[in-house]
């Protein structure tokens, strides 16, 4: 088992420390190889019995998905509360949790406002809470990104990743667990739409090896010389009513050939799905040689699984 980690939760990659977050995806990458033994992997019962609720506000398919999965291969139970039973007007947010913490040893939670996890995990000091995506930050997708940025480049120190689009949830987590590894970040977005200021400072207090978070208004200055390329939807969960609005802002920031071709020669393309092709990215792009959006996506299962090692690990006993 992984050692214990100083975070009792993991709302943000913030959490964790440089070490914990290279230890998680080392461990990562482990549960990756020995997937293929099945029930004979070393981790198939490391969570002997342990229960963990999936609490889902927001629509998912990889998310909830490969955490159901997860938890099952590490011999873990699963249970998911109606979302208009934990997460509404019905019960307070953190009622729900000192319920939960009596039955469960984690609370994976995928919700609108950032501070319902925040209310979560003070409530329920004997209970993990893991952010499964909220409207700040989504930091288990910043994990499978960065296992699979290892997978492509070998190391991440001295890289860089350039993000075109909306300074949004996936971007913030993406520019904290990047800078931590020693990977440069770079984010082109339109005038209103830009990475806030508060999370460079953040992120940069954690930053090593040099590593740097730099903004720009011109996607090809941002992409130019990258060994990466991101892309997200101009507009997310919860901001439908901005869609047009936001088609307008965003003209010009579709990730093209044509803008690939500023980077590195077999830059890796990402995304983290679900995806408006022709819109944030050109249909050529996303079915490129050099696209990785489905190698991202199986490694949210892996990650996740490490994930849950980490925090649960030494605890899976008591639950």
């Amino acid at each position: 088992m992984p050692s214990s980690v100083r975070a009792k939760d993991f709302v943000s990659i913030l959490d964790f420390e440089p070490a914990e977050l290279e230890a998680c995806l080392s461990l990562a990458a482990r549960v990756k190889r020995e997937r293929a033994l099945g029930r004979n992997a070393p981790t198939s019962n490391a969570l002997g019995g342990a229960h963990v609720a999936l609490i889902f506000e927001k629509p998912s398919l990889r998310t909830i998905s490969t955490f159901e999965i997860a938890i099952r291969e590490l011999g873990g139970e699963v249970i998911t509360p109606f979302p208009v039973a934990a997460l509404s007007e019905r019960e307070p947010a953190v009622d729900v949790a000192r319920n939960l913490e009596r039955w469960v040893r984690c609370a994976v939670m995928r919700t609108y406002h950032h501070s319902t996890l925040l209310e979560f995990a003070k409530a329920a000091p004997r209970m993990h809470v893991v952010n499964a995506l909220s409207d700040t930050e989504h930091p288990c997708q910043a994990l499978a990104d960065l296992q699979t940025l290892k997978d492509v480049w070998g190391e991440w120190t001295g890289r860089v990743v350039a993000f075109v689009g909306d300074g949004n949830n996936v971007a913030t987590s993406l520019a904290q667990g990047a800078v931590m590894l020693g990977t440069t970040f770079h984010i082109a977005s339109p005038d209103g739409y830009e990475l806030p200021s508060a999370v460079v400072e953040q992120a940069m207090r954690v930053a090593r090896h040099g590593a740097e978070i730099k903004l720009f208004r011109d996607p090809f200055e941002a992409v130019k010389g990258a060994d990466a390329v991101y892309t997200d939807v101009w507009t997310s969960m919860g901001q439908e009513a901005e869609t047009a609005e936001r088609k307008r802002a965003f003209d010009g920031y579709q990730v093209t050939t044509t803008l690939m071709r500023a980077a590195r020669d077999r830059a890796a393309f990402m995304h983290c799905l679900p995806a408006h092709r022709n819109e944030e990215v050109a249909t050529d792009v996303f079915e490129s040689p050099t696209s990785v959006v489905f190698d991202q996506a199986e490694n949210r299962l892996h990650s996740q699984k490490a994930l849950l090692l980490t925090l649960m690990g030494n605890h899976a006993s008591s639950a």
